[in-house]
């Protein structure tokens, strides 16, 4: 087990990357903190965890509210000692599928503002208390738009290059302490909820299978196929462990080749 022992919390677990970061954490021996603002989703994801022999808990808390993750942080500490992992995979509720010149101003700057607000309350929250306690590993996720642009975004693509940005300084600034910073880059993962909708949309629309989307979405990467949600959770799983101990500022790219650095 690459993460036994060690105590993990997970911001947005009640989402389908969040779920399945814990759902890997915890097979790999962490004890997993479930993060998000709802108790009830959060109660779906332990339930899976736990039938498959891991050690979870549900500790709700909303990530854009500062004194409220500060605290939060402070309780999780005092019940489990030292925190040695942090995923975070908040929504930042990005509206997508519009043109920039047709947007609502508040709906491009939502997923910038609520990506960089809840990144700085719960990465430096966590680095301070990992740097006080000998170190740890604080990882991302942002997409591939973060460096490629595509039509129709919206703000989410220049949240994912700010994120990464903040991601890049953070690591400079606390690696002397012990503690890494990475990200995972993903294409989007077809078993998501939010993506399979829109490749659903896709295909209704151009009267193919949901299969023969996959095919046309993945045909340009090498690997003609696009990442599932098991293999990024695998990707942040690695980047946590000892493994990627040489690994900071950086990130995994994760898109199968859909975007070649």
């Amino acid at each position: 087990m690459l993460l036994k022992g060690k105590t993990a919390i997970v911001y947005g677990a009640s989402g389908a990357v969040g779920g399945a970061v814990a759902k890997a954490y915890a097979r790999e021996g962490a004890t997993v903190y479930l993060a998000a603002r709802t108790a009830g989703p959060l109660e779906a994801v332990a339930e899976e965890i736990v039938a498959a022999g891991g050690a979870v808990v549900v500790a709700p808390v909303d990530a854009l509210d500062r004194q409220q993750v500060d605290e939060h942080l402070q309780r999780i500490a005092a019940e489990a000692g030292p925190i040695k992992l942090m995923f975070n995979a908040i929504s930042w509720s990005d509206t997508q599928g519009e043109p920039l010149s047709e947007m609502d101003e508040a709906r491009f700057m939502t997923p910038i503002t609520d990506g960089l607000r809840t990144w700085f309350y719960t990465g430096t929250a966590m680095s301070r208390h990992m740097g006080a306690h000998g170190g740890g590993v604080i990882v991302g996720i942002t997409a591939n738009v973060a460096r490629q642009a595509f039509p129709n975004m919206g703000g989410f693509g220049i949240a994912c290059a700010a994120v990464e940005h903040f991601l890049r300084n953070l690591a400079v600034e606390v690696g002397p302490q012990g503690v890494r910073v990475c990200w995972v880059r993903s294409p989007g993962s077809p078993d998501a909820p939010g993506v399979r909708e829109a490749w659903m949309l896709h295909a209704k629309e151009q009267g193919m299978s949901f299969e023969e989307v996959h095919t046309l979405f993945a045909k340009d990467t090498p690997l003609r196929r696009v990442t599932a949600l098991a293999q990024v959770a695998d990707a942040v799983v690695l980047l946590s462990s000892d493994l990627a101990a040489g690994m900071t500022a950086t990130m995994a790219n994760a898109t199968g080749g859909a975007q070649i650095d």
